[in-house]
C-alpha cells in the first residue's frame, strides 16, 4: 500500500478504499520535463511501462477516457470504433480540470470527477504492471494492469497508431 507520507490524490485515496496494491513513484518537477517520456527516464522504468491519460470528447458531451503507452499516440479512428462512435475529439486542455478534476500532465485514470468510459491499450497486456499518474504533476503509480481495469472498469483493445 502507499506510504503515509505521500500526498494523498483522489487517485490514491480510491486506490486505497478499494484495497488495491500499488507503489507510489515520486520524480522531480523543477526542470519542466514532465513528458511521459522524460517520466519514464526520471523514474528508472522502461518506457513501455509508462502510461499516459487521454480524454475524448464524442457528440452530445460524451467523455472517454484512454490509457496508451507514453511512447504512442492514440488513433482517433480505432478509439472512435472501440466506444461505438462515428466521430472522436481530444477534449481540449482548457476544459480537462472541470471535466476530471485534474490537469494536463496529472491526469489519472483513477479518481477522475464521474466515472467515464475507459479503454487501455492493448500493449499494457504485455506488461503484466503498469505506471500512470497518480492525479499530480510528479507522482505515478505503480499497479497491476488487473486492478487497473477493475478500478477504472476500463476495456482492453488496440487503439494506437502503431497498433490499430
Amino acid at each position: 500500500m502507499a506510504k503515509a507520507k505521500h500526498a494523498k490524490t483522489n487517485a490514491i485515496r480510491l486506490l486505497e478504499q478499494q484495497k488495491i496494491q500499488f507503489e507510489v513513484i515520486e520524480y522531480e518537477t523543477g526542470d519542466g520535463q514532465v513528458d511521459g517520456i522524460s517520466v519514464a527516464e526520471k523514474i528508472g522504468h522502461p518506457v513501455s511501462r509508462v502510461f499516459k491519460t487521454l480524454v475524448a470528447k464524442a457528440s452530445a458531451q460524451k467523455l472517454f477516457v484512454f490509457v496508451i503507452p507514453v511512447a504512442e499516440e492514440l488513433d482517433l479512428k480505432a478509439a472512435a470504433k472501440v466506444i461505438g462512435e462515428k466521430k472522436i475529439d481530444m477534449l481540449p486542455v482548457k476544459e480537462l480540470l472541470s471535466y476530471t478534476g485534474y490537469v494536463r500532465g496529472g491526469c489519472s485514470p483513477v479518481g477522475m470527477k464521474k466515472l467515464y468510459p475507459t479503454v487501455i491499450d492493448t500493449s499494457a497486456q504485455e506488461q503484466g504492471k503498469i505506471i500512470v499518474s497518480a492525479g499530480k504533476i510528479g507522482m505515478q503509480v505503480h499497479l497491476q494492469l488487473d486492478d487497473l481495469v477493475a478500478a477504472t472498469k476500463a476495456k482492453l483493445a488496440p487503439i494506437t497508431t502503431t497498433q490499430a
